[in-house]
């Protein structure tokens, strides 16, 4: 008997009692190996003695100011480090408690910007299709997962949706990268021109596109592509990188490997490691000096914003991943991941694609890998392999919908940052054998 309303409803999911390095024990003692990190939040594992000290320490100094009244030693420090190792131009964090909340503010942001400035008329978001920005309806409505909308359209803002950049999908026969980033990029510009680009107040996109289509990274110059028309019209770029951030894809920051700086950038997840909730806004200093030399004030908050023991979780994380030096295993356990996971699952006739960076990765399931023909939706694959890889004591991130939200098969892996060779082996080996398991069973 649970009274928690569960994600499914009539299924009450194992209980889990404890968890130390790469794996978490249900109260049945059964061990599980996370290979996604919960969804990509637990970047330093389980009950790393670091940051469990960080936390006692806050606790016995102070559990909680109210942001109304105070700062705290812990949220300025934190700040401290973010804007230290910031992409170019960023300023100032605002510290809220996890994903949904900083694309909310984002939003809010971006409209309060253009109000401070004298430009009301930009009220239009524009984001791409298959994307996931949180589950808040401003965030909701931002994403474009249509699976996910639906429900709840009539509560939505106006928002406006282009194509991703999702290379195994949409680029074309033949098309180079740098071609195809052209065609992807252009498609953005004729949706600016279509609405009226002096209507436009933000573009909004994950870096790598994360949980909803499956760990699918930009190609060629795509987003100086996209910074460039934000520049040029007069648009604001969010980066959304609430799932692969903050360390995932191998670099503190995804929009490194591309070159580019956001003028409000999302993160959580990997922020505070899932010792805490928190998360963060990153505003660049144009963003900050419009609201600070205007009304004086953002119009936004939450309780919980700049909590001191998320704040503290937050920074213990932060540091033992700069002091460990650990984006250098990232990077190296992710190219080994990646090359074992062709090994084991390349040459099957039903993985069309092994794609990602770092240790953020993903197959996607085909029921032609020629013609990239999905699976019926009603078998289910991606819930089939997560019942087989559980069974087999993994934990692995699959979703449904990846081609247009309700069509396509994929599986997420994000393990921590602290795996090892030992780890890769048993994640690929144990994920081969759900994968194979679940398709003779359709």
């Amino acid at each position: 008997m649970t009274h928690i309303l569960h994600r499914a409803a009539k299924v009450v999911p194992p209980v889990a009692v404890s968890g130390a390095g790469v794996e978490i024990v249900d109260a049945d003692g059964r061990r599980y190996l996370d290979a996604s990190g919960g969804a990509a939040v637990s970047c330093l594992g389980h009950g790393h003695p670091d940051v469990v000290a960080a936390l006692h320490r806050q606790l016995d100094a102070l559990a909680y100011a109210h942001t109304g009244f105070f700062t705290s030693e812990p949220a300025e420090k934190l700040a401290d480090r973010l804007v230290a190792d910031a992409p170019e131009g960023v300023s100032h964090v605002y510290l809220v408690s996890g994903g949904s909340e900083a694309v909310e503010a984002a939003l809010k942001l971006a409209r309060q910007y253009f109000v401070e400035i004298g430009q009301p008329q930009r009220r239009r978001v524009v984001a791409r299709r298959q994307s996931y920005h949180g589950n808040t309806l401003g965030a909701l409505a931002a994403g474009g997962n249509a699976w996910r909308r639906r429900p709840f359209e009539p509560l939505l803002i106006e928002t406006h949706h282009v194509d991703p950049c999702f290379a195994y999908r949409f680029q074309r026969e033949g098309e180079s990268d740098a071609d195809y980033a052209a065609r992807a990029a252009g498609a953005l510009e004729a949706k600016l021109v279509e609405l009226g680009p002096e209507t436009v107040a933000a573009f909004v996109a994950e870096t790598v596109v994360g949980a909803t289509a499956g760990a699918v990274p930009p190609v060629a110059d795509y987003f100086r592509r996209v910074r460039r028309l934000c520049d040029r019209y007069g648009v604001l770029l969010i980066l959304d990188e609430v799932m692969c951030g903050m360390g995932r894809t191998g670099t503190l920051h995804a929009c490194t490997q591309e070159g580019v700086a956001p003028d409000l950038m999302t993160v959580a997840k990997g922020l505070g490691g899932g010792y805490q909730p928190i998360g963060a806004v990153f505003l660049a200093r144009k963003i900050f000096d419009a609201v600070a030399d205007g009304s004086g004030a953002f119009q936004h908050g939450h309780t919980y914003m700049g909590h001191p023991m998320a704040a503290a979780a937050a920074l213990a994380v932060q540091e033992t991943i700069a002091r460990d030096d650990l984006l250098a295993n990232v990077r190296a356990m992710g190219d080994r991941l990646r090359l074992r996971l062709v090994e084991r699952l390349g040459a099957s006739p039903h993985v069309g694609d092994i794609r990602g960076r770092g240790l953020f990765r993903a197959l996607e399931l085909v029921a032609d890998r020629a013609t990239r023909a999905p699976f019926d939706p009603a078998l289910k694959l991606h819930a089939r392999i997560k019942r087989e890889a559980m069974a087999r004591g993994l934990m692995v991130y699959p979703m449904g919908g990846t081609i247009d939200g309700r069509r396509g098969d994929h599986v997420l892996l994000a393990p921590p940052f602290i795996v090892t060779e030992a780890h890769v082996e048993a994640i690929v080996d144990r994920l081969g054998e759900a994968v194979e398991a679940a398709l003779r069973s359709v």
